[in-house]
């Protein structure tokens, strides 16, 4: 039996709640950016990269931010971190750094475990 509380709760609380405003907060903290990007990476999905890379760039103030410190154009910018985007390496890097990230490489432990 559900009291009087539990009623009016469910009566004024919304039946979903969006997703991105709490990931764009999550994404403000450096750590929280760089484990998004990094299982994005891990799944393979170039599409999705620059998807992720795209939410965090918007989460820290936004591709005319990124731009800016960049010296990347804005547009291309959009275009670069869009599904179908083609970063070169220097771009990506401009765009990691600008957000306070790097890219870098590290022996894959799944992968050492598997083959032992």
């Amino acid at each position: 039996m559900t009291t009087s509380r539990e009623r009016k709760y469910k009566a004024s609380a919304p039946a979903s709640v969006p997703a991105r405003p709490h990931l764009m907060a999550w994404l403000q903290n450096t750590k929280n950016a760089a484990a998004y990007i990094e299982v994005a990476l891990m799944e393979g999905d170039a599409g999705d990269l620059l998807l992720a890379l795209r939410n965090v760039a918007e989460a820290r103030g936004g591709i005319a931010r990124i731009a800016e410190r960049t010296g990347l154009n804005r547009e291309a910018l959009y275009r670069t971190l869009s599904k179908r985007g083609n970063p070169k390496l220097k771009s990506l890097a401009a765009i990691l750094s600008a957000n306070g990230l790097r890219l870098s490489v590290r022996p894959d432990t799944n992968q050492e475990r598997r083959a032992a």
